[in-house]
């Protein structure tokens, strides 16, 4: 064999030798924000298991992201609401404890600065009077628009 036919090597043991692709991140590949090589590694030091798939890391990312994007959906809801355009830890609470599925995950966590849901008991409400509840139960006119259904 001649020297000349034998193919070369270029950077890196690729053959060809053409332009250097650039690198691509498994965020990207996976079409995520959150940073998967980063969960990765926190997986395989904090010692979860004996081995970590290359799965594991995408499939954490992808769910830790749905969760913050929920999460932030519901407290700018909450922040339009209270007619603000800043998301602080008050429209986080609010919208956590008024979501059932969140308030469950989120069941024993005390979010900082977030205070509580505003809450009276209907035992400590004021009584009507009497003479307000005989003018409820007396109005002509609630009893004309209501006919009986037979």
């Amino acid at each position: 064999m001649d020297a000349s036919a034998k193919v070369k090597k270029g950077a890196g043991g690729r053959k060809g030798g053409g332009p250097k692709k650039k690198p691509v991140s498994r965020s990207v590949k996976a079409g995520l924000q959150f940073p998967v090589g980063r969960i990765g590694r926190f997986l395989k030091k904090g010692r979860y298991g004996e081995r970590v798939g290359s799965g594991a890391p995408v499939y954490m990312a992808a769910v830790l992201e749905y969760l913050a994007a929920e999460v932030l959906e519901l407290a700018g809801n909450a922040a339009r609401d209270n007619k603000k355009n800043r998301i602080t830890p008050r429209h986080v609470l609010l919208a956590v404890r008024n979501d059932e599925e969140l308030g469950k995950l989120l069941a024993g966590v005390t979010i900082a600065h977030g205070g509580v849901i505003p809450n009276i008991n209907p035992v400590l409400l004021p009584k009507k009077s009497e003479k307000a509840a005989e003018k409820v139960t007396k109005s002509p006119a609630k009893a004309t628009k209501s006919p009986k259904k037979a």
